[in-house]
């Protein structure tokens, strides 16, 4: 599979991968390479990288714990420390392989140590190889406040090798087909429609699948590479879905939700309330919907629940001069960023995500 060549990076795929990458450290010359893993990667797929590696200098491994409540600076700073008291210096490369958060937090702490590293993703999940890792974008949370310290700075590379995903259970598995759908949802509605009848789905074909989502995603981060315009369409669905995961994550009583069931139920939401605000069709909105349910399974909220997450929305980074902006949709296929909602029109969204189980 040809590799995807974009301006800064390029996105290599399968065993093409490993040969992009081991020449890339031929012709860096690096000092060392550092390998960022948590314990899951650590487990079940640092032993298939180091066999593919092919390097003359030192490669150290660096182990943080998983979980969205370790992307933090405080990691960063163990990751920091780790890297000057084993001598990493200008010239060592740091090899990011994981899921969203791993390459989220070795991405933003190669980005800050010594005013900057190289570094490549190896992102290990379905979610990472269609979005966190594409893109440029690296960051930590801020207490429970998804992805409010970071920075876009692009890796040297990033492989793509599905065969880590034989390592994931079937939730990881949907949290990254979320964001699959998403990418259908705002820029080719018969990519995201292929998803109503999985009865057709063929396995062999996942490779292809993603480098299409890949493409969506990257296209659209080429032509707004600091998210000032047509870039924050990629938050379909994220501004109650980030939301609501960061209410679940500091809640004690709640279940934590992966980031993708949180999205899911952000893009229902956001269906419709593009029916309320810029009138979506009904049809397109229920048929969407339906869709999307299908993968995920119903969360119920309480109006206290509701007037908790709303608290969330300040936060969000599409907000300007004060106001909460949204991206809808005026027809599938076809987003509109800078969206105003209101009070009333948030509340009958929570009501129609209710009414569907």
């Amino acid at each position: 599979m040809t590799s995807i060549e974009l301006k800064s990076y390029n996105i290599a795929f399968q065993e093409q991968a490993y040969k992009e990458l081991n020449q890339l450290i031929q012709s860096g010359s690096y000092s060392s390479i550092y390998i960022l893993v948590d314990a899951n990667t650590s487990r079940f797929c640092s032993r298939f990288l180091s066999e593919k590696i092919e390097a003359e200098v030192k490669i150290e491994w660096i182990e943080i714990e998983p979980g969205e409540e370790h992307k933090t600076l405080t990691t960063c700073d163990e990751i920091w420390k780790t890297l000057s008291e084993t001598g990493a210096d200008r010239k060592s490369l740091l090899l990011n392989l994981g899921g969203g958060i791993v390459t989220d937090i070795g991405g933003f702490a190669a980005s800050c140590f010594k005013r900057g590293i190289d570094f490549v993703h190896i992102p290990t999940t379905l979610l990472g190889m269609v979005d966190a890792a594409i893109g440029g974008k690296n960051g930590v949370n801020l207490d429970s406040l998804k992805n409010q310290i970071g920075i876009i700075r692009p890796p040297k590379l990033v492989i793509v090798d599905v065969g880590y995903l034989a390592t994931l259970p079937a939730k990881e598995m949907r949290s990254g087909l979320a964001e699959i759908l998403k990418h259908g949802l705002i820029a080719k509605a018969e990519e995201f429609f292929a998803f109503e009848d999985l009865s057709q789905f063929q396995v062999d074909k996942l490779p292809e699948m993603i480098k299409d989502s890949i493409h969506i995603k990257t296209k659209i981060a080429e032509e707004d590479p600091n998210e000032t315009g047509i870039r924050m369409a990629l938050n379909f669905g994220h501004t109650l879905g980030h939301a609501i995961e960061s209410f679940h994550m500091e809640s004690e009583s709640k279940t934590k939700l992966l980031h993708g069931e949180a999205v899911a139920i952000g893009m229902i939401l956001a269906l419709k309330l593009s029916v309320e605000v810029l009138h979506l069709k009904q049809e397109e909105c229920d048929k969407a919907s339906s869709i999307l349910s299908s993968y995920f399974k119903p969360i119920e909220f309480s109006e206290s629940d509701i007037t908790h997450i709303k608290t969330y929305l300040k936060h969000d980074k599409k907000n300007s001069a004060g106001n909460i902006n949204f991206v809808l949709l005026e027809k599938i296929g076809s987003p509109k960023i800078n969206c105003k909602v209101s009070d009333k029109q948030i509340k009958k969204a929570f009501e129609y995500y209710k009414s569907l189980s």
